[in-house]
């Protein structure tokens, strides 16, 4: 069957619909619909625009000569090695920025069946960059002593810093998690006191909380929620602002910097550039040292796969050293006294001669 090429109207009503599906992708259907992260849906508009920017300024597109080969196999393939050798990005960035790409194909296919084949080349041919074996480092338990040692408790500002500090490392979850909290979500009267969290993808679970974490939590919330806690406000909120207004991350990372370089002082392992994310790696590579089950630790943190969660299953320094403790004394203990037998009293026999 002879293929009709396509006129120069048919190609402006493609790039109008490609535009149109785009448009919609990331300013409704990922805030909306995708993700409830600011992170993420920031990453995706960051994988975006870099696209947009190599489509204009390495192979010329216009919104006039933009047509579904702008998202071809080839085109695709030559923006990682742009993103790689131009831009400097690792692979693992590599990655994240294909997998934004590759779900705007997967809604344009959706919006119009003309366009389903762009998402499936992708899929079938454009597969993840190898990205080397990533090495988790947490905190020590002596480092995250130190940071809780810091603020001041006998102001608001001070309690409400260490509260939030010993909740996202008590409970290892992400900082939107912790800051996405609503009293509705804190639940310190059942018989075991838990907390709910609202991860990605919409994914719920719940995590029992320390006696002593408990004790903190109910101090700050008579402090910052009485006398009438409405169950829809978060829990950490600024005091420059509405109740009703969640804490953002930038004052989170500047309160964090400011103890960090308090705390070093004090502690040589609290590491300067300390950030959100620290507090969960470590309670995660702890929870590793309390030999706790890999998969258990699985759902504690939400993943959604094992592969995630496996980073964490390395031998830790201490387990490392009781291991080797432990054989060598075995070993020793199994060995034959040869020493002790008639036929091995000369030196030259002792030494295995």
């Amino acid at each position: 069957m002879k293929i009709k090429n396509n006129t120069k109207s048919d190609l402006t009503e493609q790039a109008r619909s490609l535009a149109h599906y785009t448009y919609e992708w990331i300013n409704i259907h990922v805030p909306s619909l995708k993700t409830n992260s600011h992170n993420t849906e920031r990453s995706y508009r960051i994988s975006l625009s870099l696209y947009a920017e190599f489509l204009e300024s390495v192979k010329g597109i216009t919104p006039f000569n933009l047509t579904g080969d702008c998202f071809s196999v080839e085109r695709l393939n030559e923006w990682l090695i742009w993103l790689k050798q131009i831009r400097g990005v690792c692979n693992g960035t590599c990655n994240n920025r294909m997998a934004a790409i590759k779900s705007l194909l997967e809604y344009m296919g959706g919006r119009d069946p003309a366009f389903s084949y762009l998402h499936i080349r992708a899929s079938e041919h454009i597969h993840p960059l190898r990205e080397p074996k990533r090495k988790v480092t947490g905190m020590s338990r002596q480092a995250v002593q130190a940071i809780f040692a810091v603020p001041d408790i006998k102001t608001p500002i001070g309690l409400r810093d260490l509260v939030l500090m010993m909740l996202s490392y008590g409970v290892a979850a992400r900082i939107d998690e912790v800051l996405s909290l609503k009293i509705i979500d804190i639940h310190l009267k059942a018989k075991d006191p838990f907390v709910i969290l609202h991860g990605k993808g919409g994914k719920i679970r719940s995590i029992y909380l320390q006696k002593l974490l408990v004790e903190w939590l109910e101090r700050y919330l008579k402090l910052f929620h009485e006398p009438t806690p409405k169950p829809n406000d978060f829990l950490f909120y600024s005091p420059c602002h509405t109740i009703g207004a969640k804490l953002t991350q930038t004052a989170v990372s500047k309160r964090l910097r400011l103890y960090a370089k308090i705390a070093h002082e004090r502690c040589e392992d609290v590491p300067l550039d300390l950030h959100s994310h620290l507090w969960r790696h470590s309670m995660a590579l702890h929870w590793r040292e309390d030999n706790i089950n890999i998969v258990e630790i699985k759902e504690l943190m939400g993943h959604s796969s094992l592969q995630s969660t496996m980073v964490y299953q390395d031998v830790t320094e201490e387990q490392k050293k009781a291991a080797i403790e432990t054989l060598e004394d075995t070993v020793t203990k199994a060995m034959k006294k040869k020493w002790k037998l008639p036929e091995n009293k000369g030196v030259a026999a002792m030494f295995g001669i």
